[in-house]
């Protein structure tokens, strides 16, 4: 009776018989669980990944749309009758010199003057979200002749200033030539033209108003 006991001790039991059955159902289920979560994070970081780099485009054409506004608003503060003589001063062989006078405001060394310092003018410029798209545009919250402003749409934040300012500087930086191209003679619509058309820092097909306050 001892060894027929010890025999039936040893075989499997209908519960053990089951949870073998049910382990790779079990096995399956959790894969198939994993594998939905993957799925759900892979989407989730699709979608943020999407909206960082739309928010990053906002910046950088926003910065861009503020830049053109500042450097107009420079230009327009010098005296237009003032000249300035650029060019060669050597002389060449038939005793002429290759200098011409050109207006001070528009003069080369003018406008590097001017990009040193324009990007410090972010400082002034707040964010709005548009309802309608979700995109962010950013315009002055400082009136250059000191009248009231209306900001009650306007997001007032010193990060948003500190990247708004550190895009401007990216964009004199590695679009320098283009600037003294576009500002060294007056041009028309200059924001589409260089901001978008140019340089391609804004959507073709996003048309943003940042009218001088």
């Amino acid at each position: 009776m001892t060894g027929t006991s010890s025999s039936l001790e040893t075989l499997p039991t209908w519960s053990s018989y089951t949870n073998t059955l049910e382990a790779p159902r079990r096995r399956v289920t959790m894969r198939s669980r994993l594998h939905v979560v993957c799925l759900c994070l892979f989407l989730s970081l699709f979608l943020h990944s999407g909206q960082g780099a739309r928010q990053g485009q906002d910046m950088k054409c926003g910065a861009c749309r503020a830049l053109v506004d500042e450097m107009e608003w420079a230009i327009s503060q010098v005296d237009p009758r003032k000249m300035i003589q650029t060019g060669s001063f050597r002389i060449n062989p038939d005793g002429s010199q290759s200098i011409r006078e050109v207006p001070l405001a528009r003069s080369e060394g003018h406008l590097l003057e001017v990009m040193e310092e324009i990007c410090e003018k972010m400082k002034d410029y707040g964010e709005r979200i548009d309802p309608s798209s979700n995109r962010k545009t950013y315009v002055r919250v400082t009136s250059r002749d000191g009248k009231a402003m209306d900001l009650s749409e306007t997001t007032l934040d010193s990060q948003v200033t500190a990247s708004l300012k550190y895009a401007c500087e990216v964009i004199v930086e590695q679009h320098e030539d283009e600037l003294i191209e576009f500002f060294a003679h007056e041009n028309d619509n200059v924001k589409d033209k260089l901001c978008s058309k140019r340089t391609d820092l804004c959507d073709h097909a996003l048309k943003m108003s940042h009218d001088e306050l």
